[in-house]
């Protein structure tokens, strides 16, 4: 996550890397965005033996900071009629659970790298209230491990636990995992016994540390220093339970003046004792990135794939120097659109309880962008097992909540159609991505149109057979871009019903609107 130093830095340091994105969005422009006087019909080739890789649905992940109002008046509230007696939010459950979010990062974030674990357990009397230093609010440690694994199982989702590796000691990493995986007869597992969780969490997937490579973050430090830490928690924590996955740290994004320079350093020392290594990566519609066009900005998600394609190239460059057998996968563990809320007080918690923070108000283009960046992840689900839209409630996230209820952002539809119908075998076409279930032979459809003028005729030229009926079509599209919902007007921006679809002779036409996402899953 940023915090107000990282966007100074990065407004400083990082002209060249945008400026580079910049170029590679412009060339991928001009060979895939229709003239305004283009009518002609677009054509997607279908085969469901052209796959490109299991669908993991772990890509379809969500994040859940201690920042701002994404933990408490977000998710746990225990002063609100509409919490249950454990105080968390009953709408924001249902909600979270009907999306079916399948794994969800947390505690952070910047915040992880200052954070004591021990804190946040025990009983809730004892628990200190700390200054939390990445954002400058007062965190008072009613929310913890223990009550974050009671939700998580609530709603559904598996936990993707993060360490502090700013503050914290690889042994305190250790600590943790013994904590949550060990049933009994160890001091750290025992310890949990006695807050009353008898049985272990065996929480398979952690992440080693938030943005080392950044000087904004508590504990920064080079990426050898890291790789090295790294490496020692890696081993400690596998002296506990061999079976996890661990996520090392990556480059926070191509602005980095390190960018891949660090994530070659830091996999030279611990290439072997991890799973993956992450990304992240904000886009904002804005001078600086786009120009302030939206044609342009609907295009972005093209330089996330640049960004995929070289951070695999060098994980296998050091597997490579190291003929290591295994290949490392990617996490894309924080992503989303963020541009507005990131200055003055919505950066800076004033030494407040969960004050507001980073509370983007999302429009009409903003969930365009987020369902092509989801096609992204799609298309590169052979390397990418893991991915967090960052955040869930509140924080830059699909979901707000006031005091009477909650309000579905924009950038909610794409999300939860991805969550909906995205299973499978992913498919290799020519245009956007697919997915195919194999086990009942559904396919399913995620469509953008970046042309904000005209609408296209798509033709999809089924190969190998010809699905049924059509089960679900929805379409987000409208005449204003900036549109967004307000808990006065939750509707503003909301899905259609696709509309004009037919079948025959092994063709399926169909009309995509102008700025437009659509999605649309058949049966066998």
């Amino acid at each position: 996550m940023f915090s107000k130093t990282r966007r100074k830095f990065l407004q400083q340091a990082t002209t060249a890397g945008i400026a580079c994105s910049t170029n590679f969005l412009g060339s991928r422009l001009m060979a895939q965005a229709a003239s305004p006087e283009s009518s002609a019909t677009v054509r997607m080739y279908v085969d469901s033996r052209r796959t490109i890789a299991p669908l993991d649905r772990n890509l379809f992940g969500s994040f859940l900071e201690h920042l701002g109002r994404a933990i408490y008046d977000g998710i746990y509230d225990p002063g609100s009629a509409l919490s249950d007696a454990n105080g968390f939010r009953k709408d924001v459950m249902e909600d979270v659970r009907h999306l079916g979010v399948p794994i969800i990062r947390y505690p952070g974030g910047n915040f992880v790298s200052g954070y004591n674990w021990l804190d946040g357990v025990g009983p809730k009397k004892d628990r200190p209230r700390i200054l939390d230093k990445a954002w400058n609010t007062l965190d008072t440690n009613q929310f913890g491990t223990n009550e974050f694994m009671a939700w998580s199982k609530i709603v559904g989702a598996r936990p993707l636990m993060g360490l502090n590796l700013g503050t914290g000691t690889a042994e305190r990493a250790a600590a943790l995992v013994e904590y949550c995986n060990i049933e009994k007869g160890t001091k750290w597992s025992d310890l949990r016994r006695s807050h009353g969780i008898e049985q272990p969490y065996k929480v398979e997937h952690w992440c080693l540390g938030n943005e080392m490579d950044g000087p904004w973050q508590i504990g920064h430090m080079t990426a050898a220093e890291y790789g090295l830490k790294a490496q020692d928690a890696a081993r400690q924590m596998h002296a506990v339970d061999p079976s996890l996955k661990l996520i090392a740290c990556g480059s926070s994004g191509p602005g980095m003046p390190t960018y891949l320079e660090w994530d070659r350093e830091v996999l030279e020392q611990c290439y072997e004792y991890v799973d993956a290594l992450s990304l992240h990566r904000y886009i904002g519609n804005t001078k600086e990135e786009t120009g302030g066009e939206s044609a342009k900005f609907l295009a972005m998600n093209l330089s996330m794939e640049r960004q995929i394609s070289e951070t695999l190239a060098v994980c296998d460059l050091v597997r490579g120097h190291k003929r290591s057998p295994k290949k490392l996968s990617l996490s894309f563990d924080e992503w989303n659109v963020w541009y507005r809320a990131r200055t003055g007080d919505a950066m800076n918690g004033h030494e407040q309880e969960a004050p507001h923070l980073l509370e983007e108000v999302y429009n009409l283009e903003d969930a365009l962008l987020v369902g092509g960046i989801i096609n992204t992840l799609v298309r590169n689900a052979d390397r990418i097992k893991i991915a967090c839209l960052a955040q869930l409630v509140n924080v830059i996230a699909p979901i707000a909540t006031n005091a009477k209820g909650l309000l579905r952002q924009s950038i909610y539809y794409p999300y939860s159609w991805a969550l909906q119908w995205a299973h499978g075998n992913v498919l290799n076409v020519l245009v956007e991505s697919p997915t195919l279930s194999p086990e009942d032979g559904k396919v399913s459809l995620f469509m953008l149109n970046r042309d904000l003028t005209n609408s296209h005729t798509l033709e999809i030229n089924w190969q190998d057979r010809t699905p049924g009926k059509v089960l679900n079509s929805s379409v987000l599209t409208g005449n204003d871009l900036k549109a967004f919902n307000s808990f006065d007007a939750p509707q503003r921006v909301a899905p259609q019903p696709a509309d004009k679809i037919s079948t025959s002779n092994g063709r399926t036409k169909l009309e995509l609107p102008a700025r437009s996402y659509t999605a649309i899953q058949w049966s066998s």
